[in-house]
């Protein structure tokens, strides 16, 4: 189990296709007909209910339910329920066409009232992602094919959310039953196989007769469920699996020499300690920017990146990933190790010989190997790492709903959209728990949400900036995985999340 912004299901909770014809958005360009397609990972889905769709969880929510804007391989966004849309010129109502003759598996014709039942579920559902709707104020139906949403102020990242988790649209019929967690209704390219799922271990999917879409180019998907890397690497070399993303740096390299398989690099995580008490409610210590600054300071981020994840990845002091307007590639070498400079800036801060730090520590986020790593950087400072051993769902209670943490060493997903990132990160909410502030970032945040296209950019960059200068984070560096697919599977990997959509997978030969 990992703790990922956007790669996994516990994501807000615990710790989330090009090759589609505009008009016709819904299917890969390969020829209909080939047999299976058996995808691994290692995120269970808790519920199949839309409202609780998050991170590296999507696939299996895309194979039964069409969002209302799909999000190509790029990160460019096509049609799919929604044919059009505009925004009007304040930003806060966006309007959307709706295609027309779609129906759900049950019957239940797809329409702006459905368009209208799913958004309210989802905002109102409590599910990790229900924040991204946080925004939405009102959903007005005009006629069948024609709805608006509005907004209580302008949301730039709103139609990737529409391409994401909150897009998901399941027939209205179901949404209360509370039926949908193990029988999804939607208009998806496929219908769940009952009888050859096992909930938590194997979901199947057949394709559907009768999709409005171009068909998929498989006829059956199973995306199968493992507790551990070393058992899908097996998986991968038997030919049981025919894909898997691999996140393991020792599992990459146990493949590097396997030419059999074919492999390509992504970024998309990085791992980093999230500090929430900048306010210095559980740590007094962490108020002080200059202790923040230290901590930075005193991790030795290359030897880390070599040593644990044997050079798979980059280091970096900031949390905007590349593909956002923020980032800044000087920012990813602001800190360099000096563990010299770091004992000075506590000494000015007012702790000459260090503080305690109390993090919790769940075995499959933190190693050994990587406690110790951060324990011995810390220590030679001054600063005494005291680790508190979690489970996956105590984690949960004592961290996000007991607040016991000043911070927490997390994997979180960088999203290629600023005011998706800003949102999750920098705004008060699961991961600014504590909802500290500062008077810049008070006055950018706006300019992040509500600039024109270029003030946004400049209002992001000066934010990030900010937050790299005054220690917000302790970032280590960005993680390489690695999709890897038989040599008749050919995968395309996917902006904005972790894993590729199962519109990215294609015959080798198509």
């Amino acid at each position: 189990m990992r703790i990922s912004a956007r790669s996994t299901g516990l994501t807000a909770t615990a710790v989330a296709a090009s090759l589609v014809l505009a008009g016709c958005a819904g299917g890969g360009g390969a020829k209909a007909g080939a047999a299976a397609l058996d995808i691994a990972t290692l995120t269970a889905a808790q519920s199949l209910d839309p409202k609780d769709a998050i991170g590296g969880a999507l696939p299996y929510f895309q194979a039964v339910y069409d969002t209302l804007v799909l999000r190509a391989p790029d990160g460019s966004y096509k049609p799919m329920l929604a044919t059009k849309w505009e925004y009007d010129k304040t930003g806060t109502r966006l309007s959307l066409t709706l295609r027309e003759g779609v129906k759900f598996s049950d019957g239940t014709v797809f329409d702006a009232n459905a368009v209208k039942a799913n958004l309210e579920h989802f905002q109102k559902g409590g599910g990790g992602a229900a924040k991204t709707l946080a925004a939405l104020k009102q959903v007005t139906v005009t006629d069948a094919t024609h709805v608006t949403l509005v907004f209580a102020a302008p949301d730039p990242a709103m139609l990737f959310h529409l391409s994401d988790a909150a897009g998901l649209m399941a027939s209205p019929a179901k949404l209360a039953d509370g039926s949908l967690k193990t029988t999804p209704v939607g208009t998806g390219p496929y219908t769940l196989d009952k009888a050859k799922t096992t909930i938590g271990n194997k979901y199947v999917f057949q394709r559907k007769d009768g999709y409005w879409g171009e068909k998929l180019p498989y006829e059956a998907l199973t995306i199968s469920v493992f507790d551990n890397e070393t058992a899908v690497v097996n998986g991968l070399k038997t030919g049981q699996i025919d894909s898997a993303v691999l996140q393991d740096a020792n599992q990459q390299v146990a493949l590097a020499s396997d030419t059999k398989l074919k492999k390509t690099d992504l970024t998309f995580d990085f791992q980093g300690l999230l500090l929430f008490d900048r306010g210095g409610v559980r740590t007094p210590a962490l108020a002080k920017p200059e202790v923040r600054q230290a901590l930075n300071l005193a991790l030795d981020r290359k030897t880390m990146l070599d040593k644990l994840r044997q050079g798979r990845g980059e280091t970096t002091g900031q949390v905007y990933g590349k593909e956002t307007k923020a980032y800044d590639k000087a920012l990813d070498t602001y800190y360099a190790h000096d563990p010299a400079k770091a004992k000075q800036l506590l000494a000015k801060a007012g702790y000459p010989g260090g503080f305690t730090l109390t993090l919790p520590r769940v075995s499959a986020i933190v190693n050994d190997a990587l406690a110790a790593s951060i324990s011995a950087d810390l220590k030679a400072v001054g600063v005494t790492v005291a680790w508190d051993q979690l489970d996956g769902s105590t984690a949960i209670q004592k961290v996000y709903r007991e607040r016991a943490y000043s911070a927490m060493v997390m994997n979180m997903g960088q999203s290629p959209i600023d005011w998706v990132a800003t949102q999750e990160l920098v705004a008060p909410g699961t991961f600014n728990m504590f909802g500290t502030s500062d008077p810049t970032v008070r006055k950018l945040m706006p300019e992040v949400q509500t600039g024109t296209e270029q003030e946004a950019a400049e209002a992001a960059r000066a934010l990030n900036k900010h937050l790299v200068e005054q220690g917000w984070f302790v970032p280590f560096y960005r993680m390489s995985y690695q999709i890897v697919s038989s040599a008749d599977v050919k995968v395309t990997p996917q902006s904005g999340m972790a894993v590729p959509s199962i519109y990215n997978y294609v015959p080798a030969s198509s």
